[in-house]
């Protein structure tokens, strides 16, 4: 079989993801912390892209204003029309060009600029502020920046070490326990590899660490949660033999195993519930107190409000739409100016290429989360108007095709999106759930976060005396017209972290008894 080289011609067809098609998808699925940041970044690489806030929206300056990116504002659904939406284009903001003259005389018309320059100390005091790292002393200065910071958890630490250990061996030895904290407070590192690498005598750090435990907040520098404990209840002078015996048997508290804990406490029921009260109101991480990590808010995408003719006002957020200007005046302006071919005219085609690409993307992401808040909106009306009980069994695909999108789109869309209704602020996700069967012929399916509700709150109406069990919940629901196996009822219930029947009823029934005497 003879083998040869040949030259073929062939044509086909083929889908291929282009580098700014991938970025429009991820724009999807970007929170607004992660989109604003996104187009920051772009803003600062692209020339041609201003970021337009709210101040410089009411700016009237007469100015000639920069081409505006068809970004999708705040557009509204009337639920009762068939939802029927609309997305409109703001008109375009002006911009502000008049230059402003920051001499010192024109600042501080009452000070001649040679007099300030005659104080170079005050000046100097200037650049070592805060915000006046080049450019002009004093330059984006920020009162906000002189506030005190918030002591962490090792600078709390620190500043007892220094007043409880003289001795620098001790001190050496308490740092080095000190760095062994984690972030709730307790002790993570090996007492016998300390000592083995300080080499110090095991007694001594023994009694560095007893030291460290009588710091405040009491209870840090623990090595258990039982030894947590019991260090706050000895600083309230409250760890008497029966109270080490409950912090010693933990486990049994958890299990709510109450016979097991009166006989190994010596106590009757009543001062167990008493106890248990004490255990309660301790700090079971008493380092998190210094954590200095600031927590987002959460700002709605969408909001949804009841309109005049009974249906629902579907409205995007214009504080979560960023919006961007592409200054085709400069664009025209600078290449006018340059001559053809030149590598900063290349350059600035490019910016205005995916300047024009990023607006386009923006004004698509806006309308794509508008038609999908809008489906939801007309999907869950029962919700809106009577509650969780009525949320109704939703997913992807029954989305996707009311609006005809494909179920990825959808997905990304409801991805770290939050909706605001007369019931309160809720992920875009939470209203698609499972769908359970409903215990009549032809009746209608219910969704699991609704099955979830009616779970607890029939564990909530039980009496002690008629505790319900997974079995008894299973036969509720089933005469409430929900079919559901009792492994279902028992998953849901451990999610929600309800305890089971036997631990339920010791506890309702202590507190019943307590209540009584």
């Amino acid at each position: 079989m003879a083998l040869s080289a040949g030259l073929q011609l062939r044509q086909s067809q083929s889908l291929v993801m282009t580098p700014q098609l991938m970025q429009s998808i991820r724009l999807l699925q970007f929170s607004h912390v992660e989109l604003t940041r996104f187009i920051e970044q772009e803003v600062e690489r692209n020339p041609l892209l201003e970021l337009v806030s709210s101040e410089n929206d009411q700016a009237d300056t007469g100015a000639e204003a920069p081409v505006e990116a068809p970004s999708a504002q705040t557009a509204s659904s009337d639920m009762g029309d068939d939802a029927a939406w609309t997305g409109s284009t703001e008109s375009q903001a002006e911009r502000m060009t008049s230059e402003i003259d920051a001499r010192y005389e024109n600042v501080f018309p009452d000070d001649h600029g040679t007099e300030r320059m005659d104080q170079p100390e005050f000046i100097d005091n200037w650049k070592s502020m805060p915000g006046s790292e080049g450019g002009h002393a004093g330059e984006g200065y920020d009162l906000d920046d002189f506030a005190s910071r918030a002591p962490t958890l090792r600078d709390h630490v620190a500043e007892q070490i220094a007043f409880a250990f003289s001795d620098p061996a001790e001190r050496l030895i308490a740092t080095e326990l000190a760095d062994q904290l984690d972030a709730a407070g307790y002790m993570v590192g090996d007492m016998a590899e300390t000592v083995e690498r300080l080499g110090a005598d095991p007694r001594q750090v023994e009694a560095v660490l007893t030291r460290l435990q009588e710091f405040e907040p009491a209870g840090l520098f623990a090595r258990s949660l039982s030894e947590c404990l019991a260090l706050q209840l000895a600083r309230k002078d409250r760890l008497d033999p029966a109270m080490a015996a409950l912090v010693d048997n933990l486990e049994l508290l958890a299990r709510r195993d109450f016979g097991a804990l009166t006989r190994i406490c010596g106590v009757d029921e009543e001062d167990l519930l008493d106890m248990m009260a004490e255990i309660r109101a301790l700090d079971p991480k008493p380092g998190t107190r210094f954590e200095t990590g600031s927590s987002e808010m959460i700002v709605p995408d969408v909001s949804v409000r009841p309109s005049s003719d009974g249906g629902w006002n579907v409205e995007l957020n214009p504080d979560t739409l960023p919006r961007v200007l592409v200054n085709q005046t400069y664009f025209a302006t600078v290449t006018g100016k340059m001559p053809k071919n030149a590598a900063g005219q290349e350059f600035l085609s490019e910016c205005l290429q995916t300047a024009n690409w990023l607006a386009r993307s923006l004004d698509q992401r806006a309308r794509t989360i508008m038609k999908v808040a809008t489906e939801i909106v007309r999907q869950q009306d029962a919700f809106l108007l009577h509650g969780v009980d009525h949320l109704r069994p939703l997913n992807l695909k029954a989305v996707a095709e009311a609006i005809g999108m494909h179920e990825s789109t959808v997905s990304r869309v409801t991805s770290n999106k939050y909706m605001i209704t007369p019931r309160g602020v809720f992920e875009l996700k939470y209203f698609f759930t499972v769908s359970i069967a409903s215990a009549e012929a032809g009746g209608d399916a219910h969704s699991a976060e609704s099955v979830r509700h009616r779970i607890r709150v029939l564990v909530d109406q039980e009496s002690p005396e008629a505790v319900l069990s997974d079995d008894d919940l299973v036969d509720l629901l089933k005469k409430s017209g929900v079919e559901i196996a009792r492994r279902t009822v028992a998953k849901y219930r451990e999610a929600m972290a309800i305890p089971s029947s036997v631990q339920r009823r010791r506890e309702k029934r202590a507190r019943a008894r307590a209540a009584a005497v």
